[in-house]
């Protein structure tokens, strides 16, 4: 049986970079002036790396304010990639693999990090994704896009009914999703923690967070309140890129 993989550290930091570059072209070229986004985080001690936002940390206000985005990027977020890739640092193999089949592939992995690769990977999925929808000024979807959401979930305003619903049953922590085939077929989910429909083989177009570190600090208790304000910063032509690239195959998180 041949040994697995190892990487010097300068190829697993042109492998990360790669990644980030091959993530840029699948989401979409960013929208906004450079200047304005976050810087890249540090190298990290491993093969993943925390994304910067594509945007200030305010871009999202009043919706969603400058401190909690700041705490979830550069706390949450990070604090996922540095336990995912602790956990992956004596498993060359997993450590290999792009983070969508690490997920996909979380039985193979041993018993003794499943459970934290579980965690700390979806976390790092879950979040990449959830950076790069939001930033924008809401509004509604246009072309196929649209047609799709009136094909399968009634329409924008029911679609935003319906997830803000399930959003408000999350019980503690989790996520709401809107998973994407092949065929371009939508379906709204939820899942726990940090788990994501990635997990299933399933493609995301988009999902919000309603772990209580997402909007306490502006709406304390009042998730509702919070789910109603964020479709105000949903980029959608970004989401209609996601939508595109889910019907070519070639969306990755």
């Amino acid at each position: 049986m041949a040994p697995p993989p190892t990487f010097s550290p300068g190829r697993r930091t042109a492998l990360a970079g790669s990644a980030l570059l091959l993530a840029g072209g699948l989401f979409g070229a960013p929208r906004r002036a450079a200047a304005q986004a976050q810087p890249a985080a540090p190298a990290a001690d491993g093969p993943h790396l925390l994304p910067p936002l594509p945007y200030a940390v305010n871009a999202n206000e009043p919706s969603i304010d400058a401190t909690t985005m700041e705490l979830h990027h550069g706390k949450h977020h990070a604090a996922y990639v540095s336990n995912l890739n602790a956990a992956l640092k004596e498993h060359g193999r997993l450590a290999a693999l792009p983070l969508e089949e690490l997920l996909v592939n979380l039985s193979e992995a041993p018993e003794s990090i499943r459970t934290t690769l579980r965690n700390n990977a979806g976390g790092h999925a879950n979040h990449a994704m959830f950076w790069l929808i939001m930033g924008g000024k809401g509004g509604a979807p246009q072309g196929d896009l649209a047609e799709a959401i009136n094909r399968d979930l009634g329409g924008l305003d029911k679609m935003k009914a319906d997830f803000n619903t399930a959003g408000a049953r999350v019980f503690g922590s989790g996520w709401v999703f809107v998973t994407v085939d092949r065929d371009g077929k939508l379906a709204l989910t939820s899942r726990p923690n940090q788990d994501t429909p990635l997990m299933q083989g399933q493609k995301v177009l988009l999902g919000n967070d309603v772990w209580e570190h997402a909007y306490y600090l502006k709406y304390q208790n009042r998730r509702p309140e919070y789910l109603a304000a964020w479709w105000n910063v949903l980029d959608w032509p970004r989401i209609s890129d996601r939508y595109a690239a889910a019907k070519a195959g070639t969306l990755k998180i």
